[in-house]
């Protein structure tokens, strides 16, 4: 049994609108029955009979938004914890105490069986995180808090719990790490909207440092909307305030959540959902003229409108709106852009260049056109992700310079395919088919580099290429054919 109760009042300052059936405009339309992703079905990452104990959660969640609930903590128990144990990737890096996957599953059972009764006790103590930086694109380096292994056991599990509340909350619009949604679905999603509506501006915005940014009082009220289980707002509590290890000192992270801990992107979208969904789907109901499509992908987000003064004024509300949070949008990479299916010509009236173009989930959007004329939005590879990873594997290849060819065939084979696997859609085949030229080529040039008897023919690279390295071909259907199909045609589109 989970306990509940109604909730006093909402905790978002802004009344939710009363139709609350109508989402974002393109994703308006629900996920047809078939397709219901908020249910956690069996399997590698649910475990037998995984779903039966949340069902009545999920079912409680969607017919009252306003109840509370009081006991999840019971859901977290042992299998919970295996199936979280089973989810997590062996190879990744061991937090500050440096227990690695392999080594807790030497005495699974057991491990698992301590942490429970740990947790259930109230004697379950977060470890700090251990800082580590990626390189970015731009040159910059992002901070990552990589989380001891049991926290990550303990933060899935939990997740997953309240995925049961929220994936009935969340809006359609909203994408990233939910379950069953992925970044293609966003991009289907967004060129799909700007096809079919009314779109001729769009709003390329970015928040500054948003995981860093986060106001942790607002979002101990917004988790407390649905979450009146004090326990388990004290493992959340426990997590954002273990600090982080950095060159051997702890650190008090005072505010935001930790970027790569396994409970941060759930605690992303809670904050956003109330911070941004709910107004914009208010907003767009109350203030916009025109057509509007937005879809969010995390804290990255894209919005499309039919008019420009509708564009401007939801750019000022939406910095007012952030402002009372804790959040600002980045100036210098947020900006409004003519684009749409008529930028080129009315550009072309108006004596200026080509629409511009605009960056979302590793592609560059461009206006573009089919070979019967009609309007089309292109999507091709992000210059600099191209660069950056060609740069990646140049450095891979250096340290795998003196490995047998098949074993670097091998290698570059899965980086090949890992990259088409993402980036081989509708209309990118030739940058697609150039970043595994640009493969082929530093290969030839590690090969040039170790060999002892001259350098090696070009031919002779060119079997080996075709041995080792998958060919390119479009990996995608276009994008409102898959949208279609997700949605099954369910509230189309007016």
């Amino acid at each position: 049994m989970h306990g509940h109760e109604k909730s006093d009042s909402p905790v978002v300052p802004t009344k939710p609108p009363n139709k609350a059936a109508a989402a974002e405009v393109v994703e308006e339309r629900g996920l047809a029955k078939g397709n219901m992703t908020s249910k956690t079905h069996a399997g590698p990452r649910a475990g037998r009979g995984a779903s039966n104990a949340l069902d009545r959660v999920r079912e409680l969640a969607r017919k009252d938004k306003e109840v509370r609930f009081t006991a999840l903590l019971h859901h977290v128990d042992v299998d919970r914890l295996r199936t979280a144990y089973g989810a997590l990737r062996p190879a990744a890096s061991p937090g500050v105490d440096g227990v690695t996957w392999a080594a807790y599953g030497q005495d699974l059972e057991a491990n698992l069986q301590d942490l429970h009764q740990r947790v259930h006790a109230g004697r379950y103590r977060a470890k700090p995180s251990r800082r580590a930086y990626i390189p970015k694109a731009d040159g910059r380096r992002r901070p990552l808090g990589i989380a001891a292994l049991e926290d990550k056991i303990l933060q899935r599990a939990v997740v997953e719990v309240l995925n049961a509340i929220y994936e009935k909350d969340f809006l359609g619009f909203s994408y990233g790490f939910r379950p069953g949604r992925s970044p293609h679905n966003a991009l289907d999603a967004l060129a799909t909207g700007i096809a079919r509506k009314k779109v001729n501006w769009v709003l390329d915005a970015d928040i500054r440092d948003f995981f860093t940014s986060l106001d942790r009082a607002w979002l101990e009220k917004f988790l407390g909307h649905r979450i009146a289980d004090k326990r388990i707002l004290r493992l959340i509590q426990k997590w954002l305030s273990a600090g982080v290890i950095e060159d051997g000192n702890w650190k008090e992270t005072e505010g935001g959540t930790p970027q790569g801990a396994s409970a941060s992107p759930l605690l992303a979208n809670v904050y956003l959902h109330y911070v941004f969904d709910l107004w914009v789907r208010q907003w767009r109901k109350r203030q916009a003229h025109g057509d509007i499509i937005v879809v969010r992908f995390a804290d990255d987000y894209v919005a499309g409108f039919e008019h420009r003064h509708d564009a401007e004024h939801f750019m000022a509300d939406l910095r007012e709106r952030f402002a009372e949070f804790g959040l600002e949008l980045n100036p210098e990479k947020t900006r409004l852009i003519e684009f749409g299916r008529f930028a080129a010509e009315r550009r072309s009236a108006r004596g200026l260049g080509k629409p511009e173009t605009f960056d979302f989930l590793g592609f560059t959007h461009c206006c573009g056109k089919t070979r019967s004329g009609g309007f089309v939005v292109r999507r091709v590879t992000i210059a600099k992700r191209m660069r950056a990873k060609l740069h990646e594997v140049k450095s891979q290849l250096r340290s795998r310079m003196h490995d047998p060819i098949p074993a670097q065939g091998r290698w570059l084979r899965s980086v090949v395919q890992g990259h088409c696997a993402y980036y081989a859609v509708p209309y990118n085949i030739r940058a697609t088919r150039e970043f595994r030229q640009q493969v082929t080529r530093l290969w030839f040039q590690a090969l040039t580099r170790r060999s002892q008897r001259g350098r090696p023919k070009w031919e002779r690279m060119g079997r080996l290429a075709q041995r080792w390295l998958p060919p390119v071909r479009i990996m995608h259907p276009y994008p409102e054919a898959r949208f279609d199909v997700r949605t099954r045609g369910r509230s189309p589109v007016r």
